[in-house]
């Protein structure tokens, strides 16, 4: 039998200035049709950083998707100097089945680093920290709110870590967020292999939400711009992310009808009105107010609420 050429192996032999598709096998469906994982590498004339972009870890959240496929599209994304590894959709199965997770009800971004026998979600976490992660120096993970919960254009990193604030700054979302490391998570994982890896939030799982879509593409072209790795004159460089020290959510007190009266990206002061529960009757009409000044930067898009729900998430400076 005739062995195969590892993803190494292939990466290693794309040229300088040269781009390759390498698909990356996953496992079988049921139905004995073979699930490619693909992986597109852009390999600049000169030696430089090496940048990871990864999009639908989580099956539902699209807008990733899309990001990485207009810029793939556009051929943006072969470097001058350095190198690019672009993996649109990583969780194909979740894709397929408009689902998070995979058929074997594992989240995928809470199986790192994976094992080359275990589940489906431990294979494919595998060959992400054994495969890839070798092969870069930081990324960015497109992710989206979960379902019914929009989330403004935001990048979420450790603040006390420079090197992350430093490509956050260079991404420039309207937003940049202290987000812990959560175990057994991507960003985790290449934390700990000194990797650094942000993630963007935009918009809300299976819907598809064009300012989110917008602003990664833009963030990827300052980002790819600020690292030398492709300059570009026509990109607004003079915006100023707002950073988020802390965030909290606003809770329903009580079930009903939930009407929100703010936007994601509205700036709210303390004692504002952001939106009533209601019974549907007309007998009650409770109203929720803003606890401090801050920034909408979430909201959960799902009319009948319980008590405890989390409606609104603020982000204060």
């Amino acid at each position: 039998m005739i062995k195969k050429a590892t993803f190494q192996e292939k990466f290693d032999l794309i040229e300088k200035g040269h781009y390759r598709r390498i698909d990356i096998p996953i496992a079988r469906l049921p139905s004995h049709t073979l699930i490619d994982m693909p992986v597109f590498v852009y390999k600049g004339k000169q030696e430089g950083h090496s940048l990871l972009l990864t999009a639908g870890i989580h099956g539902d959240e699209i807008n990733g998707v899309v990001t990485l496929r207009r810029l793939i599209s556009e051929k943006y994304l072969m470097p001058d100097i350095g190198t690019v590894i672009a993996i649109p959709l990583v969780n194909i199965y979740g894709f397929l089945q408009n689902s998070r997770d995979l058929p074997d009800g594992k989240d995928l971004n809470r199986s790192f680093p994976g094992s080359q026998g275990g589940s489906i979600a431990s294979q494919i976490a595998y060959i992400l920290s054994k495969e890839i992660l070798p092969n870069i120096d930081f990324g960015i993970d497109f992710h989206t709110g979960g379902s019914k919960i929009s989330n403004y254009p935001q990048i979420r990193c450790v603040l006390s870590d420079e090197k992350n604030v430093e490509l956050a700054h260079y991404f420039a979302p309207p937003f940049i967020m202290e987000s812990d490391l959560i175990d057994k998570s991507f960003r985790k994982e290449a934390a700990k292999n000194k990797k650094s890896i942000l993630v963007y939030e935009g918009g809300e799982s299976l819907r598809l939400d064009e300012l989110s879509i917008q602003e990664g593409v833009r963030g990827i072209k300052r980002l790819m711009h600020h690292l030398g790795m492709k300059i570009n004159k026509d990109i607004d460089l003079s915006r100023k992310p707002i950073i988020l020290q802390k965030t909290s959510w606003t809770r329903a007190k009580i079930g009903g009808i939930f009407d929100f009266h703010v936007l994601t990206g509205d700036y709210v002061k303390q004692n504002q009105i952001l939106a009533h529960i209601t019974d549907p009757y007309g007998s009650q009409k409770y109203s929720i107010k803003s606890t401090k000044n801050g920034y909408v930067i979430g909201i959960n898009h799902m009319p009948v609420v319980n008590s405890g729900d989390a409606l609104l998430h603020i982000g204060l400076e």
